[in-house]
């Protein structure tokens, strides 16, 4: 692992670890922090000690992932290694390892209740049912970190919603999905550097 560095953003995409889950619509988590990870050009490395796999990268102050400079501020980007519903064990042990508080802390991740095409950027609440976010704020004590909430809508008719979240989007939604994959990373980056009001304006929909 890189050393730490003070003043470190955590990045932590929530999803499923395995190629099973990979298109589920749980995982958007990991598909938003595995964009930024291809913006930035730098590669993830698995750590058996905290149980995830991190990036290292910057932002430099114009929103440039991967920039170097004296504005450029150190950002890790997280995928948990363990399931969605003990996300916060790997996470707290991430967030020790960086030195990194509560206000420099962002989690993305799908949200039911907001529809596909939605994303709202948000700073503390509760958990909404999320179990991963429900895990993370066990770990950790505190609901008060940054979360970029991406809609997947709720399943039409009786349809149980944690068989939904566990399912692929469908070919004939997946090309909108994507963008709103891409919008996630968008607002992340804008978060980062422009701050949470700013980022809400541009992207909460």
């Amino acid at each position: 692992m890189i050393p730490a560095v003070a003043g470190t953003w955590l990045v932590v995409g929530l999803g499923n670890p395995g190629p099973t889950y990979a298109d589920h619509r749980h995982n958007a988590g990991y598909r938003v922090v595995e964009a930024l990870a291809r913006e930035a050009a730098v590669g993830f490395s698995h750590s058996l000690r905290l149980g995830a796999d991190v990036a290292r990268t910057r932002v430099t102050a114009a929103g440039s992932l991967g920039g170097v400079g004296a504005d450029a501020t150190p950002v890790a980007l997280m995928k948990s290694r363990t399931y969605m519903n003990d996300s916060g064990r790997s996470v707290a042990k991430v967030v020790k390892y960086f030195d990194v508080a509560a206000d420099h802390l962002v989690v993305i991740h799908d949200e039911i209740d907001l529809p596909p095409g939605s994303l709202r950027v948000k700073f503390g609440g509760g958990d909404n049912g999320h179990n991963g976010l429900k895990s993370i704020r066990r770990s950790l004590g505190t609901g008060d970190f940054y979360r970029v909430r991406v809609g997947v809508g709720r399943p039409a008719g009786n349809r149980d919603p944690v068989n939904y979240v566990l399912s692929a989007v469908p070919a004939a939604e997946r090309e909108n999905y994507e963008l709103d994959l891409s919008r996630a990373a968008d607002a992340t980056v804008a978060l980062l550097t422009l701050g949470l009001e700013a980022a809400q304006t541009r992207f909460n929909s």
